[in-house]
């Protein structure tokens, strides 16, 4: 028995976690194991009910699952909140109490859906890459930090063991991959990048098999536009790998295809990323292939049961290969199906 946490959120997330519990409880039944789900609020449905966006509660649920899955947070209705309130701000606080240090952002382009891509096909065909993105460190948690009426301030700061423990993993990813991994940094101008290249070049001497090479993330950005299949596994901190994996999102056709998981040593948590999207919220209009592709990632990560994470991306490609498109990645002209019928579909082609 697999017990999971169940977080929907705000906005979409509801509509797109149940398309992923669909899935999830189809595979249990066909495949003979047990599921228990037990759904917890957080961010702005959080504050809603108890006034605070990350409660105790959910946070002690889940250190005591075997996995996370989580919709969205976040809306205009919670934005005028002070800073240290906000649904962003709980979601930071989940990652570095839960010590998921490290983001796995997957970014492929299934081939059903080239024509859906910003990029051109012959530029785009073909993309298959993984971005590593360092998650409790950086500027995003470093201190001091603030804001006063003459100025802002905020630190960026990286420790030794942060930067050696998501160079492995990535490493390790390259092995099973192409074998190579692309580090991405700023280290011409930021000192804290000097260190993360030196350390990541001798973590490096562990994995002589995989090629190495060194980018700066100005350049980083340009390149996976301009051809995004010279990339196989991306490793860079938070604050470029926030940045660059949703410029991946983009070129793959929509956010809303793409899964993501957060690991650390003792948890794991899986969202899509796109956010909440509240001016389609409720409307069965969302696109639920990224929460999903995240459950699959759940079953390869977490379960380690990658022939049932292959059966879940196999019939997301059948699906979109019978035509089947929510409206974000719909072409012009070319009719919507609702979260529910996608998700049907993709049910129903589970094993096909």
């Amino acid at each position: 028995m697999y017990k999971i946490v169940s977080i929907p959120g705000d906005g979409i997330g509801p509509e797109v976690v149940a398309g992923a519990l669909a899935v999830m409880n189809r595979l249990a039944e066909k495949h003979g194991f047990t599921i228990a789900i037990e759904e917890h609020p957080f961010g702005g449905a959080s504050y809603d009910l108890h006034g605070e966006m990350l409660t105790e509660a959910t946070l002690e649920a889940c250190r005591n699952c075997d996995a996370v899955l989580l919709g969205a947070v976040g809306g205009p209705k919670w934005e005028s909140l002070p800073h240290e309130h906000k649904p962003e701000a709980a979601l930071l606080k989940i990652r570095r109490e839960l010590g998921l240090f490290a983001n796995l952002r997957p970014a492929k382009v299934y081939d059903a859906l080239i024509d859906a891509s910003s990029l051109k096909a012959d530029v785009v065909g073909g993309t298959d890459f993984v971005v590593f993105r360092e998650l409790t460190g950086g500027i995003y948690f470093g201190q001091p930090r603030g804001y006063d009426e003459n100025k802002g301030w905020n630190t960026m700061v990286y420790e030794r063991y942060e930067v050696e423990r998501i160079a492995r993993i990535a490493f390790e990813a390259a092995q099973k991959r192409g074998g190579r991994v692309t580090s991405i940094d700023k280290a011409n101008v930021l000192e804290v990048s000097q260190l993360w290249r030196n350390v990541v070049h001798e973590v490096h001497r562990d994995f002589p098999e995989i090629e190495l090479s060194d980018m700066y993330v100005d350049n980083a950005a340009m390149q996976i536009v301009r051809n995004p299949k010279q990339f196989d596994v991306i490793v860079t901190g938070n604050l470029f790998g926030d940045i660059l994996s949703d410029i991946a999102g983009m070129i793959t056709g929509s956010l809303g295809m793409l899964p993501s998981a957060s690991i650390g040593k003792s948890h794991a948590l899986y969202e899509p990323i796109h956010g909440s999207a509240p001016d389609i919220a409720g409307q069965n209009k969302a696109n639920p292939i990224a929460t999903i592709a995240s459950v699959a990632m759940m079953f390869e990560h977490s379960f380690c049961m990658p022939d049932i994470a292959n059966e879940i991306y196999q019939a997301i490609e059948t699906t979109l290969a019978e035509g089947l498109r929510t409206a974000d990645i719909a072409n012009a002209g070319q009719s919507a199906v609702s979260t529910t019928e996608m998700t049907a579909a993709i049910v129903k082609n589970l094993g096909q």
